[in-house]
């Protein structure tokens, strides 16, 4: 799992890199440009690379970044100079993705939350907890898989709602930051020749910015 985030604006010329979630109380250890950082068990959860438009090209970059195979090689021989034995690994699994509602029944321990068996890319299918109100069967949505970061900085990882696992989050176009999304709780709903299941979902791509016009 590889989740990049640049915001100059706010953070300056720092890349955060994160490849797990965080565990207890994060440790921190620098190396000149690089910061090591480890959870409450010494396994390493991320990287922060300062300085990082030195070392890899983010021009134009202002939110989440996809790195590509190259800017992965060129953070991993900043982060070895700087004596870390930790790699990245590469990651160019799409995150939000077109999925398909298979099923949807209530959680046995919630009145407003369900359980849905969710088709995504690959054919596989996810367990999803929702508490969209407007959640139901044979609805196509759009699919933030564990990894993926939400336009708020949230992070999706795998969890569990009242007792029943759910491994990704079925989201609006609210969440999204799409223009014109309504601003009440729901799933967004895409219409049934939006796109197969499985194509990924790029929030900036014309279809999707139309979407609520």
């Amino acid at each position: 799992m590889l989740i990049s985030s640049y915001n100059p604006a706010g953070m300056q010329d720092v890349l955060v890199v994160i490849t797990g979630p965080q565990s207890g109380a994060n440790q921190y250890e620098q190396n000149g440009d690089v910061v090591h950082i480890m959870n409450a068990d010494n396994e390493t959860i991320g990287y922060n690379i300062l300085n990082a438009s030195q070392y890899v090209d983010l021009t134009g970059v202002n939110g989440p970044v996809v790195l590509s195979a190259e800017q992965v090689d060129q953070l991993n021989q900043v982060i070895a100079k700087a004596g870390f034995a930790t790699a990245l690994a590469i990651d160019l699994d799409p995150k939000f993705v077109v999925g398909y509602v298979e099923t949807a029944e209530p959680h046995p321990d919630s009145d407003h939350l369900q359980v849905t068996q969710t088709k995504i890319d690959g054919g596989n299918t996810l367990q999803i907890v929702s508490g969209s109100p407007n959640m139901q069967a044979g609805i196509k949505v759009v699919v933030a898989k564990v990894g993926a970061m939400m336009p708020s900085g949230l992070i999706i990882w795998p969890g569990a709602l009242r007792g029943v696992e759910s491994d990704g989050m079925i989201v609006s176009g609210r969440e999204l930051g799409l223009p014109n999304a309504p601003q009440q709780p729901g799933a967004l709903i895409l219409p049934d020749d939006f796109a197969e299941v499985g194509t990924p979902f790029d929030a900036q791509a014309p279809a999707a910015q139309n979407l609520f016009k």
